[in-house]
């Protein structure tokens, strides 16, 4: 009757709580087991996208209210999304009614069609299945639906895998994603083990198991303990301590066994100290520690064998799954435990933040085949997934984001496929972020407040965004609750998502914008300052001109930085300029740290030009305005001027005020108009603007867009630059190329900078060579090092 309480309130919540988009579910697929169900399904999801268009009447200059630079105007688009339901079979029945209600819109067009389904319960509930739904049941091979779905979230999911460590400080160490993720041995443990070696896509073979795995564990522990279920079993086995039912190395030998290399805490026994009880005599053991030993006796035979298969067949990655683990600390433990033991601490056990959704993913591909599915690349919805929370939670912690027994796991489809920039000297090596956050306490805690207390006026600057809508107050509350529960779960699981850092809080910031149709809140903003830049473009264009050749290089080196001082992000800014409307570039320039800066590698930078000029330059650009216009630009033309290919990039979605690909086509255009040298390198193909792939104030490198990627290794690039401080300093400062690179920003967060030995507008400017410079082109006879064309050229 509790059960049935509870399942109620569930399912009585709207559908966007559990069953999210589930009125425009196109196709399913399910992973039926003996406890849980997991449910996938695909959507349409509508969202708001904010477009730019070069305004018919343009801006002349003069600064007329009546024109605009470009015109902005906010559509709603398609995507797509596949939805993942994780629940006890015990509303199984009622979800297929729920869901039945619910296909409004898809009804139709479900008609005829089948649903993929795997598990062992998949075979059971057919009938069930096809009176509910009105689909007909297609099996698939379980083993193969888990190896699928594998293989689909480790190649799109960030930090997906993840090491163990109980006792830790940070007991979750996420792994960085590979683009070669083969081979690996995949060890499932349900009932029994199966152990499979996978080589790719469709060449894998199960290669050995054992009979003792989950079920041997529930089997033996329901007789020898008064558990009822997997769950309790595990909880009295959290609680006990092995070494009270072992017999351990030294109580046979009085300490270790030196002779062996055998140490005194080493189990030589499993439940050899219950030899003693016999007829109701000698000791009594405790039903935890029987448990425990039981856990322990389980996990060493299956970390055993798992060693031995991989080391037998030259494999490095061993990551497990199955029933026996579903993200249990204490399950985790015992199998780290017995891998670093059994391979000397030469192998590391890896686990699945989704692990628990394997089947229902590979079930769903299946269903999906005609649609070319694995050819996309696909992203975690993080306002819509419950994320990676422990099953042994304090006993005063409330799960703060499932519902009752219900967890979420949503993928969206992205736009174009990402992949790694070519730079990047060790790619599987490379990880983006400076600071983890799940790994120092004080830096999470101030920026989760920093980002809570920043809530309100980012909700502001949404709704004012679409003055024309009636509804964007409500919607704004609705994102700032959605995304203060983020924030809440992330103090209480800092590791629910992944690696908790600064560009993850950004991101799911975003996330949960767009969740709420807010496609650009900062698209008024980033028009004004763009206008008013490019009216005194000519003016800076004609004073850097005016220079001696290494006082120019200084002063593009300073004008990059001031302009990166214009950060609607930073909060010491927006202050600055929220209360000083006269605050410009000047002013800016003038708030910058007197050198030396705390990070100077400005003159090493200068020597660097006096030698050969470089092939191709990267530039990933940062904030609209004077940023982009009277900083960036400027560079990338004097680069130009030394006989440099340059590729201006930006972000491909809005993300605070940063400038989109689409902003920055129609810039580089506007700037032609008032420079001849951009003019003639975007006619010639010399300078080429593309979109990053990113959405985020931050980078991650290891997904770039693919045609940048491709445009890079035909270009030859050899300089990177990354400017500000998303970019270089929360993501990328330690970040090693194969070749050169830049690394530029103010710091506009005090704690940040006072963390770094610095304050408010100190300047980092990092340039490193990387390991080789390959591809240098000689200087040509025109245009030296020391030599650029006449100023004149450029009015």
């Amino acid at each position: 009757m509790c059960a049935e309480r509870s399942y109620a309130r569930s399912i009585s919540l709207p559908p966007d709580e559990v069953f999210r988009n589930l009125r425009n579910a196109k196709r399913f697929a399910m992973d039926i087991g003996g406890s849980l169900a997991k449910l996938a399904y695909y959507s349409t999801v509508e969202r708001s996208r904010a477009y730019v268009s070069a305004s018919s009447g343009g801006d002349d200059g003069e600064g007329q209210d009546d024109h605009h630079l470009y015109e902005i105007q906010e559509q709603n688009e398609l995507g797509a999304r596949i939805h993942f339901v994780k629940f006890e079979m015990t509303y199984f029945e009622k979800c297929l009614d729920f869901i039945k209600e619910n296909l409004v819109s898809s009804r139709g067009e479900m008609t005829g069609k089948v649903v993929k389904a795997t598990g062992g319960g998949s075979h059971k509930y057919t009938n069930l299945i096809r009176d509910k739904l009105g689909l007909e049941c297609d099996k698939e091979d379980e083993m193969q639906c888990l190896i699928q779905g594998c293989i689909f979230v480790l190649r799109n999911i960030t930090n997906e895998a993840f090491e163990y460590q109980r006792h830790s400080p940070q007991p979750y160490k996420f792994q960085t994603m590979d683009a070669d993720i083969f081979p690996f041995l995949l060890v499932n443990i349900g009932s029994g083990v199966s152990i499979v070696k996978v080589e790719s896509h469709d060449k894998y073979e199960r290669i050995g198991g054992s009979s003792i795995g989950g079920g041997s564990f529930l089997g033996l522990g329901c007789k020898l303990t008064k558990a009822k279920n997997f769950d309790e079993l595990l909880q009295l086995a959290s609680q006990g301590d092995h070494r009270n039912v072992d017999m351990l190395v030294k109580d046979i030998y009085g300490g270790a066994y030196s002779a062996l290399g055998l140490p005194g805490e080493l189990i030589a026994s499993s439940f050899g100290k219950m030899v003693s009880a016999k007829d109701g005599e000698g000791q009594e053991f405790e039903e935890k520690d029987i448990a425990k030993s039981l856990l322990h006796t389980i996990s060493n035979d299956i970390g055993q064998i798992a060693c031995l298969y991989a080391q037998l067949h030259g494999l490095k990655k061993i990551y497990f799954g199955g029933f026996f683990i579903r993200g249990h600390p204490v399950t985790m433990h015992t199998i780290t435990y017995a891998i670093n033991f059994w391979s000397r601490g030469t192998l590391q056990a890896l686990f699945l933040r989704h692990e628990g959704y394997l089947g229902a993913i590979g079930a769903f591909l299946k269903g999906a085949e005609e649609d070319d599915s694995e050819k996309y690349c696909w992203g975690e919805n993080y306002a819509g997934s419950s994320g990676l929370h422990s099953t042994s939670p304090p006993p005063d912690f409330i799960p703060r984001d499932r519902t009752a027994s219900f967890d979420r796991f949503e993928l969206d489809r992205l736009e174009r496929p990402l992949v790694s920039l070519p730079a990047l000297l060790d790619p599987p090596s490379y990880f983006p972020d400076t600071v983890d956050l799940t790994e120092d306490p004080d830096a999470r805690k101030y920026w989760l407040d920093c980002f809570e207390e920043a809530l309100g006026k980012v909700a502001a600057r949404a709704v004012a965004s679409q003055p024309t809508r009636d509804d964007a107050e409500m919607r704004a509350q609705q994102f700032m609750a959605k995304y203060n529960k983020r924030l809440e779960t992330l103090r209480e699981h800092p590791f629910a998502y992944g690696s908790l850092t600064v560009r993850s809080l950004l991101d799911t910031r975003e996330q949960c914008l767009n969740e709420f149709h807010f496609a650009d809140p900062y698209q008024n903003i980033k028009q004004q300052e763009n206008e008013a830049a490019l009216r005194i473009l000519p003016e800076r264009l004609q004073h850097l001109d005016g220079l001696e050749v290494r006082h120019r290089q200084v002063a593009l080196a300073e004008g990059l930085l001031a302009g990166n001082v214009f950060d609607w992000g930073a909060k010491a800014i927006t202050r600055l300029m929220e209360g000083d409307d006269s605050f410009g570039f000047e002013e800016a320039m003038s708030k910058l740290q007197a050198r030396p800066w705390l990070v100077d590698d400005l003159d090493p930078w200068l020597e660097r030009l006096q030698d050969h000029r470089h092939k191709c330059a990267l530039i990933f650009a940062d904030n609209s305005g004077l940023d982009i216009i009277l900083g960036v630009f400027p560079f990338a033309r004097e680069m130009v001027l030394r006989g440099t290919q340059v590729i201006l990039c930006a972000n491909s979605k809005p993300a605070l005020n940063d400038v989109t690909y689409g902003e920055l086509k129609i810039l580089a255009k506007k700037v032609a108009e008032l420079c001849p040298t951009i003019r003639t390198a975007l006619a010639e193909g010399h300078l080429e603007v593309m979109a990053s792939g990113a959405a985020s104030p931050c980078l991650d490198l290891s997904r770039v867009d693919e045609m940048l990627s491709q445009e890079c290794q035909r270009r030859g690039v050899d300089l990177v630059v990354l400017e500000g401080m998303g970019r270089a300093i929360h993501t990328n400062y330690h970040a090693a190329f194969s070749c050169e690179s830049l690394k530029l920003a103010v710091l506009k967060n005090k704690w940040l900078a006072n963390r770094l030995g610095g304050d408010v507008f100190s300047v980092i400017f990092k340039y490193m060579k990387g390991s080789k410079v390959e591809g240098a082109t000689p200087n040509r006879s025109d245009i030296g090092p020391q030599t650029r064309k006449s100023p004149e050229t450029d009015r």
